[in-house]
């Protein structure tokens, strides 16, 4: 049976979220002093970043790769080539299988030199992947500034360049896509959860929003950032009507579609196993568009299994974390909006890098206690068995 929408709310503006707190410089904060309230660089303070994240003090690590046996890998022998960055708790969507829609931002900001110090570290360790999330990653002051010096970081234990990618509502992209390949981003992904302006402003909670998406899907890749990816989060209910019509927009409009199975993730705690749409339905409803051809993983901790139709037109993605499970090949960790470093998406507690950081810790301090955190990464998560137990933070205070 079909689920009720919600109504949709008249929310704020979502091209004026509030900048909540102007802040001089947390790095002199102690941390009990650190604003519960989230943290935006003022544009003011955009000389002092660029002093911050000069190369000399920066100290990039040198291009030629390292040995193998010093890679960064958990206690389970994966090797940890994947970053996801959140740079903002804010959003200006409120999707109804994310946010509950009547709470905000939760967790602070950091100032962007504190980021770019956290991410030179874990590229020195082994990471080739670097992908800036939040909440909404375009709402941050600096993030140009940011993504121009994550290029000039070099991976330890490879010749290629680093990889920098942005997952994104895509509500301010149109005008941002220029700038952002400008300043070196490789790739994004944004998320699109209809193709129905009608279900797609009732599951944001923003009217009048699609067009904006779409607009920004296609300066995207009119700025040379495509293929880009678009990310569908299946809810039975509220928008599975839509696999057919996602199935012709990644034809028509040159996309790769992503549907991703819906995760007990959201801030609301209503998710269900009844509300999932699991690979096998997806693959049954898109095989009756035209017939599907799979195709081989770009590499093997690719977490999408991948498809074309028979003609080679159109591609199609499939994220299948709770019928499909493939965590023996994770290769992720990720460092939320407030600086704390998680080792799964289901992580029941936190492991505090800021801290560590704010209390004066040397490069070297925080790559030993790094590789201990590290090495007690989960093995896998334990969705739909019993005992299990949601994690400690929603998927938008972790960072997407």
């Amino acid at each position: 049976m079909a689920l009720p929408l919600p109504p949709i709310a008249q929310p704020e503006d979502p091209e004026e979220i509030p900048e909540i707190f102007q802040p001089g410089d947390l790095a002199e904060l102690p941390m009990e002093a650190t604003p519960p309230l989230p943290v935006a660089l003022h544009p003011a303070a955009a000389p002092k970043l660029r002093r911050v994240l000069s190369p000399e003090t920066v100290g990039l690590p040198e291009s030629c790769p390292g040995p193998e046996d010093l890679r960064l890998r958990d206690g389970h022998g994966r090797a940890l080539t994947d970053l996801r960055l959140s740079v903002t708790d804010r959003c200006n969507y409120r999707c109804v299988y994310c946010r509950t829609g009547s709470e905000g931002a939760q967790f602070t900001e950091l100032p962007m030199a504190h980021y770019l110090r956290m991410l030179r570290i874990f590229v020195s360790l082994g990471v080739e992947k670097v992908r800036l999330t939040g909440g909404e990653p375009l709402l941050r002051h600096g993030l140009l500034d940011l993504i121009r010096e994550i290029t000039r970081l070099r991976p330890a234990f490879s010749s290629a360049p680093l990889d920098i990618a942005i997952t994104s509502n895509g509500h301010l992209l149109a005008a941002m896509a220029k700038d952002l390949k400008r300043a070196g981003l490789n790739r994004i992904t944004v998320s699109m959860d209809a193709v129905d302006p009608e279900t797609f402003s009732r599951i944001t909670r923003i009217p009048n929003s699609l067009e904006r998406v779409r607009d920004g899907i296609r300066a995207a890749q009119d700025a040379g950032l495509g293929p880009v990816k678009v990310n569908c989060v299946l809810l039975r209910g509220f928008n599975d009507s839509q696999i057919e019509a996602f199935a012709e927009f990644s034809r028509r409009e040159q996309v790769i579609v992503r549907f991703i199975e819906f995760m007990p993730l959201e801030e609301g705690r209503s998710w269900s196993p009844q509300m999932v749409v699991p690979m096998r339905e997806i693959l049954t409803r898109l095989s009756a568009v035209r017939p599907l051809v799979a195709l081989p993983a770009n590499h093997a901790s690719e977490t999408a299994r991948r498809f074309t139709f028979d003609d080679g037109v159109g591609e199609i993605g499939i994220i299948a974390p709770v019928s499909e499970a493939f965590c023996g090949q994770c290769s992720r960790v990720r460092i939320t909006s407030d600086g704390k470093l998680r080792t799964c998406l289901f992580s029941q507690s936190d492991h505090d890098l800021i801290g560590l950081m704010l209390r004066g810790a040397t490069d070297d301090e925080m790559i030993s206690w790094i590789r201990r955190v590290v090495q007690r990464k989960e093995a896998r998560h334990h969705i739909g068995e019993p005992g299990f137990l949601k994690p400690s933070r929603s998927m938008v205070h972790i960072g997407g």
